[in-house]
């Protein structure tokens, strides 16, 4: 297990196959099928396969990725927070999702935070991006609160007809 930061109440680690059973329900989760996409996660060898292609792959390529949000009492994987770097995009863009029951509690505000920070003081971005579809009022909020400001209406390969808003903080 690779251990990434940490905050008071989160440990955020590297995604490993081992997380299959967690990504699947986290990517058919009814909040991320509509405000992220439908990924086609139907089986746990399915969600493997994610795993490797995404996470894991994303780490090798650029040494940060989409990481593991565990609460620190139980160990228990309740999201998803990092940095993903789409070839659709010029920046690094914030990535995260979270199941139902840990919605609500600042735990994204918590790992957003602490992304934020690993960002600018170990990895040395000074801007970072994110992107959010239109009506999803919550991820905007969270957006805001950790200081980014809406740049943007654009089109992202694969579903060009559909709207996505861009998001961006400046170190």
């Amino acid at each position: 297990m690779t251990i990434v930061f940490e905050t008071p109440r989160l440990l955020l680690r590297r995604l490993e196959e081992r997380d299959a059973a967690f990504v699947f329900e986290l990517v058919n989760d009814a909040a991320w099928l509509q405000f992220i996409g439908d990924k086609g996660v139907r089986s746990l060898d399915d969600a493997r396969a994610y795993l490797r292609n995404g996470p894991i792959d994303m780490y090798a390529k650029h040494g940060h990725g989409l990481y593991c949000v565990e609460t620190k009492t139980n160990g228990e994987a309740i999201g998803m927070c990092g940095l993903i770097k789409r070839e659709t995009l010029d920046d690094v863009d914030l990535g995260f999702a979270f199941l139902p029951p840990w919605r609500g509690g600042g735990y994204a505000y918590e790992a957003g935070s602490a992304t934020m920070t690993y960002a600018r003081e170990t990895l040395g971005l000074q801007r970072i991006v994110a992107i959010v579809s239109p009506g999803n009022e919550r991820s905007i909020g969270l957006l805001e609160k950790l200081g980014f400001r809406f740049e943007k209406s654009l089109r992202l390969p694969p579903k060009l007809e559909q709207e996505t808003l861009l998001y961006a903080a400046e170190g």
